[in-house]
């Protein structure tokens, strides 16, 4: 593994565990030429993923996007990084458990926004106003309240 600080080819492991309710490796690893230490995670692949965007143009998929796109949607929130680290790894296991190697880029934003809306309604909302392209306030209000449960008339019970 190639040091992310100086390059050297020639890093040691000093600790090995698992990592992401077992579903990766996490290792610690030292470079002895500039004595750096960092962290690296190793995953099962099933199969090489590729991202259908909206304009037909198509790119390799990029775990580390989704991940930087659903923590961004929960910055601030109470939902503990391990929780988080587990929801990724079961979107990407979905994906790759789809039998598709090519995979539309709102089947992907879809199965984020699913999960997000059963972890944290406002990280869900934070989310779909990238994803659904937000450009009023108008379209917030319109999306918050198809999340509210109809009221109920308390003297006629409708």
């Amino acid at each position: 593994m190639r040091c992310p600080f100086c390059g050297n080819t020639e890093t040691q492991v000093k600790d090995s565990r698992p990592a992401e309710d077992h579903v990766a490796i996490r290792r610690r690893r030292y470079c002895p030429a500039c004595a750096g230490r960092f962290t690296t995670y190793e995953r099962v692949q099933l199969r090489d993923l590729v991202v259908v965007k909206k304009n037909g143009r198509r790119e390799g998929f990029d775990r580390d996007k989704l991940e930087r796109s659903i923590r961004i949607a929960l910055q601030k929130r109470p939902i503990e990084g391990e929780r988080v680290d587990q929801m990724i790894s079961g979107i990407v296991r979905r994906l790759e458990s789809m039998g598709e190697s090519d995979i539309a880029s709102d089947t992907i934003g879809e199965i984020v926004m699913e999960t997000l809306a059963r972890i944290d309604t406002v990280a869900y909302v934070r989310f779909a106003s990238v994803y659904k392209n937000f450009q009023e306030a108008d379209d917030f209000e319109d999306f918050v309240q198809e999340l509210r449960p109809p009221s109920v008339d308390p003297e006629t019970d409708e």
